[in-house]
């Protein structure tokens, strides 16, 4: 039933005990070996602990209790299943363990000690979490000679988790997902093939104050809408599904949406190979973003309506285009695109920042 060390004299008492909760099962054919009863009517095995004399000094009952504490560390302090004590590990081992871990994990660590504390703040860590290529990526940024000087690397973890770095002249941004640590990448509008994009009666290129690019594209006036983007499987994160976003707005006076658009998020491999991927009806219709809203959730089970446009944090609105698992390592590609094509309907007034890539919520990492 357990084991103890008397060391109390005179003043202890110790009290054995076996119990299972009722769980609404019945018991049975459990044999018990009753035990004769001392004069207080208690069990036999339920005994005062009392020392008739004591015969010992005190250094020599210090150095017997010493002697029985080594006797059990030898024997069963090291035993499977047995508790161990974190805080005796060094602090370079705990920073080793946090590193095979997630950001969010460490940062929660950091609240159990100071001595986890110091290990979670450590570079040793946070360097994990950074992409093999980081340098590479921070040397092909359109700002490198302004970023500020990082005193850690949680430091630049961070500064990268809430501000996107553009890279490739200004085409792209990087960021990383702060849970994770996984990559994420925008393609600016410049980098995507847009029908007709390059014709100022039909598309016309201008800064906003909100986008992460010194321009964006705001359609003039189609017929036929078709945007398309791409991107190599290498430059994302291994192992991670993906998903591929559409980030635009819409001017006070859009129209011409009511059509639903097909969208669709394909892999290929990099020797041409055939592209794989799903084709999916969404609506463009800013309108839709209000009704959806407005609906109830009843009227949605029962006839859910397509995708929309959703609100983002940064003032934007995005539309999903697809996802996918990236696995193909340094010889795939991703290719995005969104058509509406009906020709007997003029669309003007909506505006493309770009397509993002970041990692889908609630999967493993």
């Amino acid at each position: 039933m357990g084991e103890l060390f008397n060391e109390r004299g005179e003043d202890g008492e110790l009290e054995m005990s076996l119990q299972e909760v009722p769980s609404g099962h019945w018991k049975s054919s459990l044999i018990i070996q009753v035990q004769p009863t001392n004069i207080q009517g208690k069990p036999f095995f339920y005994f005062p602990l009392r020392k008739k004399k004591n015969l010992l000094s005190e250094d020599t009952r210090e150095r017997s209790r010493q002697t029985a504490i080594s006797k059990k560390k030898k024997e069963g302090e090291m035993e499977q299943g047995s508790a161990f004590d974190l805080y005796l590990l060094p602090e370079d081992c705990i920073s080793n363990i946090l590193s095979l871990t997630t950001p969010r994990d460490v940062c929660r660590s950091s609240t159990v000690s100071p001595v986890f504390r110091s290990a979670a703040n450590s570079d040793s860590v946070w360097e994990k979490f950074l992409p093999s290529d980081i340098h590479q990526i921070l040397s092909s940024s359109s700002v490198s000679p302004s970023l500020p000087t990082f005193s850690s690397k949680k430091q630049l973890f961070l500064h990268l988790c809430d501000n996107p770095l553009l890279i490739d002249g200004g085409t792209k941004t990087f960021a990383l997902e702060k849970c994770s640590g996984k990559k994420c990448y925008m393609i600016g509008a410049r980098e995507l093939t847009i029908i007709w994009g390059s014709s100022p009666e039909y598309w016309k290129w201008i800064p906003h104050p909100e986008s992460r690019f010194s321009e964006v594209a705001e359609l003039l006036c189609v017929w036929w809408l078709e945007i398309r983007g791409k991107i190599e499987t290498r430059l994302l994160s291994p192992n991670t599904t993906y998903g591929a976003y559409l980030v635009l707005k819409f001017t006070n006076r859009a129209y011409g949406f009511e059509p639903l658009a097909e969208v669709s998020v394909k892999l290929a491999s990099g020797t041409g190979g055939a592209e794989e991927g799903e084709v999916k009806s969404v609506s463009l219709n800013p309108r839709s973003l209000r009704s959806r809203n407005a609906s109830s959730s009843e009227e949605a089970v029962a006839d859910p309506p397509p995708e929309g446009p959703k609100e983002r944090g940064d003032g934007w609105m995005e539309i999903e285009m697809g996802e996918f698992f990236n696995e193909r390592g340094e010889d795939g590609e991703v290719v995005m695109s969104l058509m509406e094509v009906n020709c007997s309907i003029c669309k003007s007034g909506l505006i493309i920042q770009g397509i993002e890539l970041r990692p889908k919520e609630n999967q493993p990492v």
